[in-house]
């Protein structure tokens, strides 16, 4: 096992988990096209209203909608399509689900590239790996599914042997969202919002959230996180798709070639919790500095691929050598963090974020037991996850970035996914 590698208080990572109270930042603005998030405005001008029901225009995005049955308890649940260019996005306000996204190839076939199901009960599935969900109150693990904040000690339900992982057995990824859409002619938008009240799975606060996927005329699909609380309290969203560059049911993803750019991991013990080890990627499997194919190394007789029955670890970013995530205008800064290539379609996806970590799991629990959106079994490794973030169990880690937040004060996060041929 790599040596242990401290984490100093000038590293990027360090810095990374300082929440302020602080706008929705202009950079993530100017990516989307839109001033979006909690006190979004809708549409201002008629010609530019998004419209609830009809089809997509040439030459302007679209943000439609329609019935997709119900949840579990009955409540209905929609299905929404975002348009724009050659993408074209749909989420399901159950889970705030990506349910399909589709994008042409270096040869100009158009497939959908994200795993699914193709109806409401897979998702509401206690067999459900999270597809396509958003995640929450806080992605990732938390040992025991228990941490202390200002003294007080919480303890949440366990659903992942003897931890809690992404929020509980009734997550984010298990709720219907309120959506409204928010975009215009030029890019395709939607605003999902969750309130999850004091004692929801456990967590302290009533905790407001807001999330928007939105479209641009450049097929980047940008997703920004906005929540508030009146308690002291944690916090930890992300996007749980998983990536077939080759197409949804197209076998492995591991022919594609992936790069990230951190020199550092976090090991985890037999359980998937963090050592508290930040340890360097040299000479491991665990070194995508360069673009690598998945499956070259992961069959390596190495005890952290053991422990994840393959690749499912965070990597410490790479952030500004200056030691700050801030740019000059004293707000967060989008800096790239992986690109994933499939040879045979050409495709790239690229993933920039505001993050200080990237949680990279290779679908290793795919089972053959699942059929998706297309009508094929998934099987290990059909499907990647890149789901950026906080670093896993940082309420138990007093050297990882804070995940705290705390009333009167805004958590903002944003990723940015840009698929190229």
């Amino acid at each position: 096992m790599p040596g242990r590698v401290p984490l100093p208080s000038s590293h990027p990572a360090a810095m990374a988990g300082r929440r302020r109270r602080r706008s929705w930042p202009l950079v993530a603005a100017l990516s989307t096209g839109l001033l979006v998030g909690s006190a979004a405005a809708p549409a201002a001008a008629t010609d530019d209203r998004p419209d609830r029901g009809g089809g997509h225009h040439r030459g302007q995005a679209s943000t439609t909608v329609e019935p997709f049955g119900t949840a579990p308890d009955g409540t209905p649940v929609e299905r929404w399509t975002l348009r724009n260019g050659d993408m074209t996005v749909r989420v399901l306000t159950y889970g705030g689900v990506i349910q399909t996204l589709e994008v042409p190839d270096a040869h100009g076939q158009v497939e959908n590239v994200v795993l699914g199901f193709p109806d409401v009960a897979g998702y509401a599935s206690d067999a459900d790996p999270y597809f396509g969900s958003l995640i929450g109150r806080y992605g990732n693990r938390i040992a025991g599914g228990e941490f202390e904040l200002d003294g007080e000690r919480y303890q949440l339900p366990l659903n992942d042997g003897p931890n809690t992982l992404h929020g509980g057995p009734e997550g984010f990824d298990d709720r219907v969202w309120t959506a409204t859409p928010v975009g215009d002619r030029r890019t395709a938008a939607l605003q999902l919002q969750l309130v999850s009240p004091d004692g929801d799975q456990g967590f302290p606060g009533t905790l407001t959230t807001t999330v928007t996927y939105s479209v641009d005329r450049q097929e980047r699909l940008t997703v920004h996180y906005e929540a508030s609380t009146d308690a002291p309290t944690v916090v930890n969203l992300t996007q749980h798709t998983y990536w077939n560059l080759g197409g949804e049911g197209s076998g492995t993803i591991y022919d594609h070639e992936l790069e990230i750019d951190a020199d550092a991991y976090t090991p985890v013990d037999e359980t998937l919790i963090p050592t508290g080890e930040i340890a360097p990627v040299e000479g491991t499997p665990f070194d995508f500095r360069d673009p690598t194919a998945i499956g070259a190394r992961i069959r390596v007789a190495d005890q952290q691929l053991l422990y994840g029955q393959g690749y499912d670890h965070n990597w410490v970013l790479n952030r500004d050598d200056d030691g700050a995530r801030e740019g000059s205008d004293g707000e967060d800064e989008l800096e790239e963090a992986a690109e994933l290539h499939d040879p045979e379609s050409g495709r790239t996806l690229t993933v920039s974020t505001t993050e200080p970590g990237l949680q990279f799991y290779s679908g290793n629990f795919l089972d053959g037991t699942l059929v998706g959106t297309g009508g094929s079994v998934y099987r290990q490794s059909d499907g990647l996850a890149l789901e950026t973030q906080h670093f896993p169990d940082s309420p138990n880690q007093p050297g990882f970035p804070s995940t705290e937040l705390r009333p009167g004060e805004v958590y903002e996060s944003t990723t940015v996914f840009e698929l190229d041929n």
